[in-house]
C-alpha cells in the first residue's frame, strides 16, 4: 500500500504465475512474479511495461481465466482466486469484468453483436428477452454505436467497433472492478477519447474501480490514480502518477517515459534516458536486478543482488539499489 492511500477494494498480494514448459516440463517461466498492490474504491491505476512483461497475464489472472501459481486477491473483501459454489463465482464474475485486447477473439463470429452482449445477461438472471435487448441497446448507444449494430456479425464491423461491443459487454452487468486490457488499443484518435472519456464518466458516477492495462503512457496518466511499472513480471516502481512522471526513480521507467510521444512532446528524450536492447528471455532470467543488462547505471551490486521493493519519500515503492540518486534528477 502506497503512502497515505485510502483502504484497499483490491487487494494483490504476492500474486504468481509460472508455466511449465520445455523438455518433460522441467522448465519454468515466470510471468509474472510475486507482485502485489492495493487499489482503493474509485480508484484508477495504470499498468505499464513493454509487450511479454507480464501485464496481460495479470488481467487473465484477476479476472479467473488463468489458474494462479500462488498468492491472493481479494475484491471488495472476497477471495476472488478460491473456488465457490456455483452461485459465489456467479457473484465474483458479475463483481469484476474483463475487456479484452482482441475484439476479433472475444466475439463469437457466428452470433450477432446482440446476441453476444445478451448471453451473459441471461447467465445472471436477466430471463426476459425485450429487457435483455433494451439493455444491450441502450449500452451500445453510450459507448457510442448505433442500437443496429445489435443486428450486425462481428465480420460486417471494424475493429473499432467491435472494440466498443466489447467494452459494452463488460459494461452490462454493471460491475465494481474493470480490468482493461488495451482497451483503446485498435482505436484512431477521436474513437479513443471518445471511450476514455465514458470510463472517466463511469468511475465518476458509479464509483467504479479501474485497472487500466496501457502501452499509451498518455492514456495512465490521464485516466489514472496511480501507477505501477512491469518488468519482466516483476513491479519495479508503483507511484502516484505525478510523481512517476515528475521524478521518475527507476531508470526502466525513465526510459519508458523518454521514449515515448509524451516525452518527446515535453523535451524528455535524452540518451542516457533510452533503454537499449530487448528484456532478456523469462526461461532464463538475469541474476540479481533482472533490468541491469540494459541499465547505464548498473553496478557490480546490481549483477549479483536483485533489489528488494523499498519506501520513497514521494509515498511509492521502487525496485532499484541506486532509486536514491535517479529519485533526485529531472528527466532531460
Amino acid at each position: 500500500m502506497l503512502e497515505n492511500e485510502r483502504p484497499a477494494f483490491v487487494s494483490v498480494s504476492n500474486l504468481s504465475k509460472h508455466y511449465r514448459t520445455g523438455l518433460w516440463r522441467k522448465q519454468s517461466v515466470q510471468a509474472v512474479n510475486g507482485i502485489s498492490f492495493d487499489i482503493a474504491k474509485g480508484e484508477a491505476m495504470g499498468l505499464v511495461g513493454e509487450s511479454g512483461c507480464g501485464k496481460s497475464t495479470v488481467a487473465r489472472l484477476l479476472t479467473k481465466l488463468t489458474t494462479a501459481t500462488g498468492g491472493s486477491v481479494s475484491v471488495d473483501g472476497r477471495d476472488v482466486l478460491r473456488l465457490g459454489s456455483a452461485a459465489e463465482e456467479l457473484s465474483k464474475k458479475r463483481l469484476v469484468q474483463l475487456v479484452f485486447q482482441d475484439p476479433v477473439a472475444a466475439l463469437d463470429p457466428r452470433m450477432t453483436l446482440g446476441q453476444s452482449l445478451a448471453a451473459p445477461l441471461a447467465r445472471h438472471g436477466i430471463r426476459g428477452r425485450e429487457e435483455r435487448s433494451a439493455r444491450v441497446r441502450r449500452i451500445l448507444t453510450e459507448v457510442g454505436l448505433e442500437p443496429s449494430f445489435a443486428d450486425k456479425l462481428p465480420g460486417q464491423c471494424s475493429g473499432g467497433q467491435l472494440q466498443r461491443a466489447v467494452i459494452a459487454r463488460a459494461l452490462l452487468l454493471n460491475p465494481q472492478f474493470l480490468v482493461c486490457d488495451e482497451p483503446t488499443s485498435a482505436l484512431d484518435a477521436s474513437l479513443r477519447t471518445l471511450v476514455l472519456n465514458l470510463l472517466v464518466t463511469l468511475r465518476r458516477d458509479f464509483n467504479l474501480t479501474l485497472l487500466m492495462i496501457s502501452h499509451d503512457l498518455n492514456v495512465v496518466r490521464f485516466l489514472c490514480d496511480k501507477i505501477a511499472v512491469m518488468y519482466l513480471g516483476e513491479i519495479v516502481e508503483y507511484s502516484p502518477t505525478e510523481n512517476l512522471f515528475a521524478f521518475p526513480k527507476h531508470p526502466y521507467t525513465r526510459g519508458l517515459i523518454a521514449a515515448s510521444c509524451l516525452g518527446r512532446s515535453e523535451g524528455r528524450v535524452a540518451t542516457d534516458d533510452s533503454v537499449k536492447g530487448e528484456p532478456p528471455s523469462p526461461l532464463n532470467p538475469p541474476q540479481g536486478c533482472y533490468f541491469h543488462p540494459r541499465c547505464i547505471h548498473a553496478t557490480e551490486i546490481c549483477r549479483h543482488e536483485a533489489p528488494k521493493p523499498v519506501s520513497t519519500s514521494s509515498g511509492g515503492l521502487v525496485r532499484c539499489h541506486h532509486w536514491k540518486v535517479l529519485s533526485y534528477e529531472k528527466l532531460r
